[in-house]
């Protein structure tokens, strides 16, 4: 599976790797460099993250369906209780 990005996103993020080189390697890495060094994350631990997220939103689905039982449970046979209570004494 190939993780796409949009143009706009692609652009930024071409921009940060060439912000952090500068920064923190004290170089400069050009543009085209970036954008394939963008290309090799993307496809090399891009999926590694996708698949941990899908992981993690699998976890909390579970969680919600098994409370669901709790969150929209009726009780059965209610008629004749409410009938009961509605009726006075007499």
């Amino acid at each position: 599976m190939t993780i796409e990005i949009s143009k706009q996103a692609r652009s930024e993020a071409v921009a940060s790797i060439e912000r952090y080189f500068l920064v923190n390697m004290e170089e400069k890495i050009g543009n085209i460099a970036a954008g394939a060094l963008l290309g090799f994350f993307l496809e090399e631990l891009g999926p590694l993250v996708y698949n941990k997220a899908v992981a993690d939103v699998q976890e909390r689905l579970q969680s919600r369906i098994s409370e669901l039982d709790i969150e929209v449970h009726e009780d059965e046979f209610q008629y004749w209780r409410k009938y009961d209570s509605k009726r006075k004494p007499r």
